[in-house]
């Protein structure tokens, strides 16, 4: 056969095959379109079928899920468990192994502090390695001594030496160095406060990361003679030290009064640092008010009423803390007595240079201080100036009884 034969019968096939496959195609598209058109023409699904169709759907591909999918991933195996139920009250001996791990914990944590001959050799190896010239009196270290430190102050101090903490103390040096000092004071901070987490730790019985009332008391009661500034202290004084302690940490960490405080909030708050002046202010408090005739008493209680720090008491300081007075009063079911009358009182026992303001000599030289100080701050005071002379009558009426007799 000729060339001309073999390609004419070849176009001739090609022709074929497309005029097919144009077919196929048309008749494919005349499908779709007939289904398209019968499916607008079927009726809607109601709401109840679109719902039995999802689950249906949703159980398919959980059942999927939970069957199969899940066998082929390994990493759910891995998943440590996180959650760990805590003992009832009737489950004695898995109380006692909480206990137990819990205080073998806090024992290891405590281990893995610093302490005192390890922060000494700390100390010693930051004063070698520092880093002249040194500021005032002041030493310094730069960072490559730094990192010389770290590598030679053993394994628990390694988390102190980083670039982070460095950079946190670096300030404005012109040699890009650091305080020592500062270093050192920031180290045993941080110490302090994991030894102070771990002891408050001890007393939460409950074990939840809180403290109640009691266990916050018996912590303080047994720190007592361990504070050196409380060196000396008489034993009868440690109920109060503890009561106004605790009640100042319950009254400003607990604002809904729960009766518990979380440790961590008594480890953010500074009242651990002022728990020794907590006391003595107390106790210059109860001091001042026990012997109020007294000159340095009068000179305590007046920097109280002296609210606006002005160095003398006007209407305005007198009438702030009457108001209190005033308030009892009302609880008490009584008759409130005029701001106006007392205010004259005052000052006609008092007789102030100034016809408007008392000053603290004014206060003294009167000797009507205790008597103006208990009308101000102290209901049964001003009850008893407020009733003198029938209290007066009532003692001559008993005395003359008595002779009497």
């Amino acid at each position: 056969m000729s060339g001309v034969g073999k390609n004419h019968r070849r176009g001739a096939e090609s022709r074929r095959s497309g005029q097919r496959a144009c077919a196929c195609v048309r008749m494919d598209w005349e499908r779709r379109l007939r289904a398209r058109l019968a499916a607008r023409r079927a009726p809607k699904k109601s709401e109840q079928e679109l719902k039995d169709e999802e689950m249906e759907l949703f159980t398919k591909y959980y059942m999927e899920w939970k069957g199969g999918k899940k066998s082929d991933n390994t990493s759910y195996a891995n998943i440590p468990r996180f959650y760990y139920r805590l003992p009832a009250e009737d489950e004695v001996l898995l109380q006692k192994l909480r206990e137990e791990s819990r205080a073998v914990f806090l024992q290891r944590k405590s281990r893995e502090l610093l302490d005192n001959e390890e922060l000494q050799n700390l100390w010693f190896l930051l004063d070698k390695h520092q880093t002249s010239p040194m500021i005032g009196e002041e030493a310094m270290i730069n960072y490559e001594n730094f990192l010389k430190v770290g590598e030679k102050a053993g394994p628990k101090c390694k988390q102190f030496f980083t670039a982070k903490i460095f950079a946190k103390l670096l300030h404005n040096d012109p040699y890009g160095r650091i305080s020592i000092m500062q270093f050192f004071n920031y180290v045993m901070r941080k110490v302090w406060l994991h030894q102070t987490r771990i002891g408050l730790s001890l007393y939460d019985v409950a074990g939840q990361g809180y403290l109640r009332e009691s266990d916050l008391e018996n912590y303080i009661l047994e720190l007592i003679p361990t504070l050196p500034q409380l060196d000396g202290l008489e034993k009868s004084f440690y109920s109060f030290y503890v009561c106004t302690a605790v009640r100042k940490f319950f009254f400003f960490l607990d604002p809904l009064r729960t009766g518990k405080i979380k440790i961590q909030d008594i480890l953010a708050c500074s009242f651990l640092d002022d728990l020794l002046e907590d006391y003595k202010t107390y106790l210059d408090f109860v001091l001042a008010l026990e012997n109020r005739k007294e000159p340095a008493a009068l000179q305590y209680i007046f920097k109280l009423l002296d609210i606006e720090n002005k160095g003398h008491l006007n209407v305005f300081s007198l009438n702030y803390f009457f108001r209190a007075i005033q308030e009892q009063m009302k609880i008490h079911g009584q008759e409130p007595v005029s701001f106006q009358d007392v205010k004259d009182e005052i000052f006609d026992m008092v007789k102030p240079k100034d016809p408007y303001k008392i000053s603290l000599q004014d206060l003294i030289n009167s000797s009507q201080g205790d008597t103006v100080t208990s009308i101000l701050i102290d209901l049964n005071g001003f009850w008893t100036y407020e009733n003198r002379e029938v209290l007066v009558a009532s003692d001559s009426d008993s005395a003359a009884d008595g002779d009497d007799t």
